[in-house]
């Protein structure tokens, strides 16, 4: 599949926690230009990987970035969500052969505090960014193939 000059980019956002996992779009735009990217919302983490196939069966997107910040809630082993969420997205990536970059995000230490979500908000800015190089990065890569 060629990938275009500019690209096309999909960004998969969980909604619970949406006060911190948005702010991984503040600085993604800061290097994406916003009329490459189409920006999707799901429930939570675990609906991250098949959004992600569907998405890249489409053809339409160089790179999906998919972003979940996933904490222990007392439920349940939220390292298990985490880890199944990475692994979906990357047998997704590897079953369509379209990247795809996770900052699904497990803290060791989250309380819904204010303090707590200032700390993580920043963090998931700092992730976005991080990730808008990584897929211009792996666009080039694949250019190069």
């Amino acid at each position: 599949r060629q990938i275009g000059i500019r690209g096309r980019y999909a960004f998969i956002k969980a909604k619970w926690h949406s006060n911190i996992v948005d702010r991984s779009l503040d600085c993604f735009f800061e290097v994406i230009p916003k009329d490459q990217i189409d920006i999707y919302d799901v429930p939570g983490a675990l609906e991250l990987p098949l959004m992600a196939k569907l998405l890249a069966e489409t053809g339409k997107y160089s790179v999906i970035v998919a972003a979940a910040f996933v904490v222990d809630g007392g439920i349940y082993r939220h390292d298990f969500v985490a880890q199944a969420v990475v692994d979906g997205l990357v047998r997704a990536s590897m079953d369509t052969n379209i990247p795809m970059l996770s900052m699904s995000l497990t803290p060791h230490q989250y309380q819904e505090t204010e303090f707590h979500d200032k700390v993580f908000q920043s963090h998931f800015k700092e992730k976005g960014l991080e990730a808008a190089n990584a897929a211009l990065g792996i666009i080039e890569a694949r250019r190069k193939i």
